[in-house]
């Protein structure tokens, strides 16, 4: 199997595109896939997408990116979780692949609940308030970490 990035997706985002569009724009889950994709391939790179509104399915997909050889890092968008989970900052303690966190909107802006992070004091990176973009530069990121960014281009994605 190639080489590939995980793109983790937390609650409600497969409810994306018309859940509160004027916070999260109206780009569905499908079209993050699809962007994720598409930014992974021009590093040489393959995506598989994970979404759940379960806690315990996300820390299992982390520990299995993490034991998997193929994978090179994970994108996580946690939502809700980023703010309550000590489950998912143990379990991206416990896996040595990066892992880039990514916010749509840009938490610091919102409610203050949302200010704090359990996630951002154990991953590589947090991207925040770019929209449907910030899975892509997360991808990006990934790519230079480990040195897969040869031949990449930028482009745009759709939504």
């Amino acid at each position: 199997m190639a080489r590939r990035v995980v793109v983790l997706n937390g609650p409600n985002l497969n409810l994306l595109g018309t859940r509160e569009p004027h916070i999260y724009g109206t780009a569905t889950l499908a079209d993050v896939e699809t962007w994720c994709a598409e930014r992974a391939a021009a590093h040489g790179l393959e995506v598989s997408c994970v979404q759940s509104n379960h806690e315990g399915a996300l820390v299992d997909a982390l520990q299995e990116a993490g034991a998997d050889a193929d994978v090179v890092g994970v994108v996580l968008n946690a939502a809700a979780y980023t703010h309550t989970s000590v489950a998912l900052h143990d379990a991206v303690k416990a896996i040595s692949v990066p892992v880039i966190e990514v916010h749509l909107s840009n938490p610091h802006a919102r409610e203050a609940f949302r200010h704090t992070s359990y996630l951002s004091p154990v991953v590589d990176a947090v991207i925040a308030g770019a929209g449907i973009h910030g899975y892509g530069y997360a991808v990006d990121h990934l790519a230079a970490l480990v040195g897969t960014t040869a031949g990449a281009t930028t482009t745009t994605p759709e939504g």
